[in-house]
């Protein structure tokens, strides 16, 4: 099996962890993690007001808490996500099974396109909600601001990291590919003929020597 299968180049081999990090994929998928830290604790902290001294604490988006709610259960679970894959990042560079890597790449492929049109939602409605929300003085604007801009942030970095999968699962497709030889066509390996071959013995010669009469009747 080819060690580059599916963008795992150092399958088997000593694993260097500045290499890694420096990777580009490495480097997107930690801003993603950056920013869904922004987002959902920027809100958690700070999303939650109570304007006019109403006992109640209302979401700082329009008072929409489905608002906030979402933006922070896409916020954790994207930062959950960057740590696992990060760690099946690291895995996919120690194993050599190209099964194992395609389906590791292909999760990839299939989370970050679906957070990036997740945090593509979050960022609209963050937005429109925000847009719509009076008397922002009583809120914090600058955490509502940041939340929306990391919002942003994520698409772009989701889109980024679903296009580097969409490229090692690519690569992963074109090596297994040509690395492939169809048994019947392989004939590298040599065969020996299939020829008939003469029996030690001669047709009328006994072991030992003695040629065989045949008895007369």
């Amino acid at each position: 099996m080819e060690s580059g299968a599916y963008g795992a180049s150092l399958a088997g081999g000593s694993f260097d962890l500045l290499g890694f990090v420096k990777q580009p994929q490495t480097v997107v998928r930690l801003l993603s993690w950056l920013c869904a830290i922004v987002v959902f604790a920027t809100i958690t902290a700070e999303g939650y007001v109570n304007p006019d001294k109403d006992p109640q604490e209302k979401c700082m988006f329009n008072a929409n808490d489905s608002a906030c709610s979402y933006a922070v259960g896409i916020g954790v679970l994207a930062f959950l996500a960057c740590v696992a894959f990060l760690v099946l990042d690291v895995y996919l560079h120690q194993t050599s099974n190209a099964k194992e890597r395609k389906m590791i790449v292909m999760a990839d492929l299939i989370f970050s396109g679906a957070w990036t049109f997740l945090w593509f939602v979050c960022f609209c409605l963050l937005a429109n909600q925000w847009s719509h929300t009076k008397e922002t003085d009583h809120f914090p604007a600058d955490a509502a601001r940041a939340a929306i801009a990391f919002s942003f942030f994520s698409i772009a970095c989701w889109a980024v990291l679903a296009y580097f999968s969409l490229q090692r699962y690519q690569q992963g497709v074109t090596e297994l590919s040509s690395s492939y030889t169809d048994p019947a066509q392989d004939h590298s390996t040599p065969y020996p003929p299939q020829g008939y071959q003469q029996s030690p013995f001669g047709q009328n010669q006994m072991p030992g020597g003695t040629e065989y009469t045949p008895p007369n009747y």
